[in-house]
């Protein structure tokens, strides 16, 4: 394929650059737009499809979705230059195709729209300085909370912490408020009432799958051609690509799978990627769907006693709260947060990561679900793959490529805090208070990954004992200093002097040993 559309029979006003996370009719780059004389332009270049290793199901979930907004923006009468990634006249990097366009259609200026990531920031302020006409910034006003709202809140606080910024966030939309200005229900968070153990027979309900038409037949051909090597599998390709689909996601979800999602948040059973989470993350973010339809959708399924109460707040408590907090933080504290190391971590990711060939069966687990479908839950996240490479002292900058890499809803806004702060704990303590590091045990009452595992996690010392346990001993004892005043710590740290010497000194031995067959690849 080549490039695509007309040129406006007069002068062009103004290109308007769409990215692939930037697909909402409702962004000002689009309502500010003349039918008449501006060209919208969307491009499919390698710079962005490889600047990290992208799973290839997000590759083509972005090329389908971008390929369908375009035509429906036709329809709409929008004048679109649409650039396929094959079009052999292509320069594969976003600023090379604005160039193009502007060399091509001699337009009064260029706009885009505040991207999501730092690098992309950095090339337009670059490429405004040589643009032969102005390049004007235009907001993202998706989000529910502007930049200068999280500064004069963030401002007045020492410690920046998301459970009261979830609360500002309820208070300014009145989500699950009641008129007396009180919480619904009395109570802000009802994470305590989220955290049950699985049933082993607990089995998530079937998930939608679209039809794949001509357009997305054609992607998943050019990325099977192009991205022979890339990550992950491609097909099956169950992804909504256009927004009437995304809306049928939300309302499957609403209806059928969040009345059960808070009772089963937290929980993990072999063979089940998803159970009652939603699939609507990698919608949300790259624009098919809006943070407050979403929310107000949850908040509507309560009020009609369709939703109990714990599963509509955590799930709202996801978007509203922590979706808005993280990228707050990425944008108060960039460019210097990317460099966070607090833990001085230096152990480079091993390529289990990539592979998933471990004897580890929760890794193996989570990794292979992140293999299939470019998706895994917080839970798995934060609590499998995360934790181990806290735990292991994994090198943050690596870790975040990789994040980054494999999942279809990552963009560095959402992605890097999510990773240095809150799994990693790399960032000093700006995200999390303490570092979500766990045992074998927690692993095990929470899953039933262990029941099939190599390992024992009731054990830390010998051949069958589960790597967790002494990785997560010997990572506290490393951290002694920084984390012994930790108000959340203190029991901890007294478990651990109640062991002995002799017993500490075996169960970081036994740490070494499993770092020593983790870079061997046999761990």
């Amino acid at each position: 394929m080549a490039t695509t559309g007309p040129k406006p029979a007069g002068r062009v006003g103004a290109v308007r650059l769409i990215l692939a996370d930037q697909l909402s009719s409702r962004l000002p780059i689009l309502m500010d737009a003349d039918k008449q004389s501006d060209v919208i332009l969307m491009a499919e270049v390698m710079a962005e499809a490889t600047y990290v290793r992208h799973h290839v199901k997000k590759i083509a979930f972005l090329f389908s979705a971008m390929r369908h907004f375009a035509e429906a923006l036709r329809r709409a009468g929008f004048n679109v230059r649409y650039v396929t990634l094959d079009d052999p006249q292509n320069r594969q990097t976003l600023s090379g195709e604005i160039e193009r366009a502007v060399e091509c259609l001699a337009p009064q200026c260029v706009a885009v729209t505040e991207p999501g990531e730092w690098r992309l920031k950095e090339a337009f302020k670059a490429l405004e300085r040589t643009l032969s006409v102005p390049l004007h910034n235009l907001p993202d006003t998706r989000f529910l909370c502007s930049h200068e709202r999280f500064a004069a809140w963030a401002e007045k606080r020492q410690s920046l912490r998301m459970e009261f910024f979830y609360r500002e966030m309820r208070r300014d939309y009145g989500i699950l408020m009641e008129p007396d200005g009180q919480p619904t229900g009395g109570k802000w968070n009802y994470d305590a009432d989220n955290r049950q153990p699985p049933n082993p027979k607990l089995k998530g309900p079937r998930r939608l799958s679209f039809k794949k038409d001509d357009i997305t037949r054609a992607v998943l051909d050019l990325v099977r051609e192009r991205f022979p090597d890339g990550f992950g599998v491609l097909e099956p390709f169950h992804f909504a690509v256009t927004r009437t689909q995304a809306l049928r996601e939300l309302k499957h979800f609403i209806a059928d799978i969040l009345p059960d999602f808070g009772d089963h948040q937290d929980a993990m059973i072999a063979g089940e990627p998803y159970l009652y989470h939603s699939l609507l993350s990698a919608y949300l973010n790259a624009g098919l769907l809006y943070p407050l339809e979403i929310c107000q959708a949850a908040e509507a399924a309560y009020r009609q006693g369709h939703v109990p109460l714990n599963a509509a707040e955590g799930f709202i408590r996801q978007i509203l709260g922590w979706r808005e907090f993280i990228r707050g933080i990425y944008w108060r504290f960039m460019p210097g947060y990317a460099q966070h190391n607090g833990l001085d971590a230096q152990e480079p990711l091993p390529w289990l990561y990539w592979s998933g060939e471990t004897k580890m069966a929760c890794m193996r687990e989570a990794i292979a679900h992140t293999r299939q479908h470019a998706y895994s839950h917080h839970i798995q996240r934060l609590m499998i793959t995360g934790n181990f490479a806290l735990i292991a002292g994994l090198r943050p900058a690596d870790v975040h490529d990789w994040y980054l890499s494999v999942y279809a809803d990552a963009y560095e806004w959402v992605e890097l805090p999510n990773t240095l702060g809150m799994a990693l704990h790399a960032d000093g303590g700006i995200v999390g208070s303490k570092p979500y590091a766990a045992s074998g045990n927690y692993i095990n009452r929470m899953s039933n990954y262990c029941a099939d595992c190599t390992y024992n996690p009731k054990l830390s010392v010998g051949e069958s004992a589960c790597p967790f346990n002494a990785l997560y001993w010997d990572f506290l004892a490393r951290h002694r200093s920084r984390f012994a005043g930790n108000p959340r710590l203190p029991y901890v740290y007294a478990t651990w002097d109640k062991m002995g010497e002799d017993k500490r000194m075996n169960i970081r031995s036994q740490a070494q040993a499993h770092l020593r067959s983790m870079r061997q690849g046999s761990l």
